[in-house]
């Protein structure tokens, strides 16, 4: 049936609810409606633990605040209806109410902890790069090297720096003058010597760190950097030498034991002068993607991030993100410095093409382990193979073998910290 009220006449009456709705005394109508809600939920739980006075003056309370919102009783006798219902509740709500300030603290942190263990565990992962396997695509921890120290940043730049990219500041002191020694690893492409020694992350969580040490003149210095930090990169880069040429270097000395040699770089130092110094950036920190590859395979060239516990050829269970380049029955192999992809150069990914020309930052793809010089490996049928961007610097799937299916986790889908040139969508 149509309705016979004027047009006007319904805009008027929808203005006046709207209005009331926002008023005071609407307001306290709904504040009336959740105590009453409250006050039915406190009968209902306790009835059986109170005593009848004190359920029957619960009752009460409750009849006469319903009635005054049924007779649309003005807001200032709302307000008393409200207390005196507030103190019937102190007096019979037990722990249902009123709550500790301490109570609701744990309540809203152990529903916020559900709410953010369902996302991890279904739709949305965030993942930290530990090491540069896949540079320059994704960034592990990197070094900003000060080739003049006294570039440097001061102390407000470092807070800067620090909340931006995490950034640690380190700096070697010459504590006498003299030529800069350094122990270098035997048959090792020429990367320092070091030992792992038991330290702390921002001095308070134990960790595992490198500790490199070095001579000027007769005194030594001593660095200690994360264990997954690549300090060779930074070293090179502050001294102006390649790996080659420490290699090199390594080779024709005579000073050292069976597992380093010692050399001597051509720069002095001056004592109570900074010889090196640098910034240790955070790795990329990014969203994995756990839900597409339950309905879309993954296929060549998308970023990878999957679980070794199944890998025998790593031995613990860790989160590793490389780039798949064999899906089942593919046909894998390295002509260096390109890899191929049953018989011809892989396709999928900008990094596939620019390792391939060796452009820019991209060095190519090596022949070792699985992928050796002629070798050609197929994928078996519950299995992806996986290498690193950094083939050169890249324990992946030509040292381990392949990733198991029910080990993949998703793809990297958002580069969220720091906030560097890689933020923004995952490569």
């Amino acid at each position: 049936m149509a309705s016979n009220i004027p047009k006007s006449t319904k805009a008027h009456v929808f203005v006046g609810w709207l209005t009331s709705l926002f008023s005071v005394e609407g307001k306290m109508r709904a504040n009336a409606n959740n105590w009453l809600e409250l006050a039915e939920k406190v009968y209902h739980y306790r009835r059986d633990v109170i005593s009848e006075v004190m359920a029957g003056e619960l009752q009460s309370q409750i009849a006469n605040l319903r009635l005054q919102l049924k007779e649309r009783t003005n807001a200032a006798k709302l307000k008393l209806g409200i207390e005196e219902l507030e103190g019937v509740l102190r007096r019979t709500g037990g722990k249902i109410y009123p709550k500790s300030t301490v109570q609701e603290y744990v309540e809203f942190f152990l529903v916020a902890a559900i709410v953010v263990l369902g996302v991890r565990t279904y739709f949305v992962q965030p993942f930290k790069i530990p090491t540069n396997s896949m540079w320059p695509s994704y960034n592990g921890m990197t070094p900003v090297v000060y080739k003049d120290p006294s570039k440097a940043p001061g102390p407000l730049a470092k807070v800067g720096r620090f909340f931006a990219y995490l950034a640690q500041h380190k700096e070697c002191v010459a504590p006498d003058s003299g030529k800069i020694t350094v122990p270098v690893f035997i048959n090792s492409g020429g990367r320092l010597y070091f030992e792992k020694r038991p330290g702390k992350k921002w001095g308070v969580i134990p960790a595992t760190v490198r500790e490199y040490t070095m001579y000027v003149g007769q005194e030594s210095v001593k660095l200690e950097v994360p264990e997954d930090f690549d300090f060779d990169l930074a070293f090179r880069e502050a001294f102006g030498v390649t790996s080659e040429q420490m290699a090199d270097l390594a080779r024709r000395s005579s000073r050292g034991d069976y597992n380093y040699r010692w050399v001597e770089l051509a720069r002095e130092a001056e004592r109570g002068k900074v010889f090196l110094s640098f910034d240790i950036m955070t790795g990329d920190q990014l969203f994995v993607d756990r839900i597409s590859y339950h309905f879309v395979p993954p296929s060549p060239g998308n970023g990878f991030v999957f679980r070794t516990g199944h890998i025998a050829g790593i031995g613990v269970d860790q989160y590793y993100i490389k780039r798949l380049v064999g899906v089942p029955g593919d046909k894998i192999e390295i002509r260096e410095p390109v890899l191929y992809r049953n018989g011809k150069p892989i396709t999928g990914a900008d990094a596939f093409e620019k390792n391939g020309r060796r452009e820019g930052k991209y060095g190519g793809y090596r022949n070792i382990g699985l992928l050796e010089s002629g070798s050609v490996v197929e994928v078996p049928k519950d299995g992806f193979l996986a290498l690193g961007d950094n083939s050169a610097n890249s324990a992946d799937g030509r040292y381990w073998g392949f990733v198991p299916r029910k080990d993949v986790v998703g793809r990297p889908l958002f580069v969220y910290y720091p906030f560097t040139s890689h933020w923004g969508t995952a490569p």
